[in-house]
């Protein structure tokens, strides 16, 4: 069964050659991180790929399981099966499957089939920008939705295919072209039942433009979020906590025997409003009702 989004929070991800991965992973160094990805893609030069499979497996052996939820981020479909066999990998919790593709998906999958591992797949590349090969990948991840925790997008690899890039105060969804392609692929995938992580905000220094974008990922109901830099771990636990009157609705949907009723001057169905309602109040069991403005 895989793990319930609404826990990962901002998910950190980090080299595996970093000097102080096993600190991270055991949940020392960052205690109130929720999830982290031990990467051997784009953050691993080729050159260096040994020594990070040679991190993975130290890793494996030494750290300790703590309720920070642990995943890997294999090269490729060769690195993954190798990475599947190495001792304690049952103390990883799942894996995102980068450059999840109409080429290699049913590869990747069938390297699953005797897994209880979560997956995520993440795709980035051209399929981004048809919808026929979105649909076809949505039915390809249907049968293994229950091992899947969220369909990730990569949001710079498709700035690099379209020949854009953002500045720090603008939002992916700020242009015309980004925003439809999202749009798209929240409308595929959503509709069937999955959900959708947020890309990475690259401006790690800039507080106020990583609110923007949190917020903005909130609103176009993307939920948890690739993190690149320490100080985004406790401004996304705090936005991601709900406020009292998001609460209060909420709860009250979920607990109202009418079919529609006056919910402070608006119109409110509790049959038509329950999903978002349960999400609000499990968001509210992870990180709380916010006393803050942000």
């Amino acid at each position: 069964m895989a793990i319930s989004y609404v826990e990962l929070g901002g998910t950190l991800f980090i080299p595996a050659i970093h000097k102080d991965l096993l600190q991270v992973v055991d949940g020392v160094k960052y205690p109130n991180l929720k999830s982290v990805v031990i990467d051997t893609e784009d953050s691993i030069s080729d050159a260096k790929l040994p020594d990070a499979m040679k991190a993975v497996q130290e890793t494996l052996l030494n750290f300790k399981k703590s309720s920070l939820f642990v995943f890997i981020r294999p090269r490729d479909t060769t690195i993954f099966k190798e990475i599947l066999n190495f001792k304690n990998i049952e103390k990883i919790d799942g894996f995102i499957l980068p450059k999840f593709s109409l080429s290699n998906a049913q590869k990747y999958l069938s390297l699953l089939e005797n897994s209880q591992h979560s997956i995520m797949p993440s795709i980035e590349g051209s399929e981004l920008f048809e919808e026929s090969k979105l649909i076809e990948l949505r039915d390809i991840v249907l049968p293994y939705k229950n091992k899947i925790t969220l369909i990730r997008f990569g949001l710079e690899d498709m700035l690099r295919q379209l020949k854009m890039k953002r500045k720090c105060d603008e939002s992916i969804f700020d242009f015309s072209v980004t925003n439809s392609i999202l749009g798209n692929f929240l409308a595929i995938f959503k509709s069937s039942g999955f959900e959708i992580s947020a890309g990475v905000y690259p401006c790690f220094k800039d507080t106020d433009g990583f609110i923007n974008d949190v917020k903005r990922d909130l609103k176009e109901g993307l939920f948890s979020k690739t993190i690149i830099h320490p100080n985004q771990i406790e401004i996304i636990n705090e936005l991601y906590k709900v406020s009292q009157q998001e609460y209060d609705e909420a709860l009250e949907i979920y607990t109202q025997k009418e079919a529609v009723f006056n919910q402070n001057g608006k119109m409110a169905e509790s049959t038509t409003m329950l999903p978002f309602s349960e999400f609000i109040l499990r968001r509210a069991k992870v990180y709380g009702v916010s006393k803050k403005v942000l």
